[in-house]
């Protein structure tokens, strides 16, 4: 089971696990408290101690960069994408699961939640996880995660040239056909793999 954070508590870990992935080292207060926007570190203090509570981290006593992330890297699930937004923004969380990105090649970065049942052919269902390693570059024939407008799309790509298909694995569905010298197309990233969510569907 997966911890259960606010989504202030999700986006502050969040922060901390991007920061050691960049950085190498915990963040220190006064960092959260910038990178978090907030005034003192009297609030970071909190929410720390909040994530200790629940499992999250673990806290060492009088080091300045004294923050732990327990358990495995894991990875953030995303939900129904806000429009416009990043795919990683706090508005799309829907919690941080234990799975390790090094499971996967290339490494993983997230989970997306899938909607509808256009890849059904593939074996992906609606409410599976896909797991997708962040890219903005894919080949023809792989399986992307593509933004189109302001719409988000799992769909197997195919290239000729400047034209672009996404493909689906449903005969009820159409491919979309783009023409890149004036559709716009955005990779988010490439699947390297799915969760079968059974409880999604229980």
């Amino acid at each position: 089971m997966p911890i259960s954070l606010t989504p202030r508590q999700a986006e502050i870990l969040e922060a901390i696990r991007e920061y050691i992935a960049q950085h190498h080292r915990p963040p220190s207060h006064p960092e959260l408290a910038r990178m978090m926007g907030l005034a003192s570190t009297n609030g970071v203090f909190k929410h720390l101690a909040a994530l200790q509570k629940k499992g999250a981290i673990e806290l060492s006593p009088g080091l300045a960069r004294g923050i732990r992330v327990k358990g495995p890297a894991g990875l953030p699930l995303i939900g129904r994408v806000a429009a416009g937004s990043p795919m990683l923004a706090i508005e799309n969380l829907l919690g941080h699961y234990p799975i390790d990105p090094s499971l996967f090649t290339p490494r993983a970065d997230y989970l997306l939640q899938v909607r509808g049942l256009s890849m059904k052919d593939e074996g992906i269902l609606d409410g599976d996880w896909l797991v997708v390693h962040r890219t903005s570059e894919a080949k023809s024939g792989q399986l992307v995660v593509a933004r189109i407008g302001e719409d988000v799309t799992v769909k197997r790509l195919k290239m000729r040239g400047h034209k672009a298909e996404l493909i689906p694995a449903n005969r009820d569905f159409e491919t979309l056909h783009l023409d890149l010298h004036h559709d716009t197309l955005a990779i988010e990233g490439i699947a390297v793999g799915v969760i079968r969510n059974l409880h999604a569907r229980a």
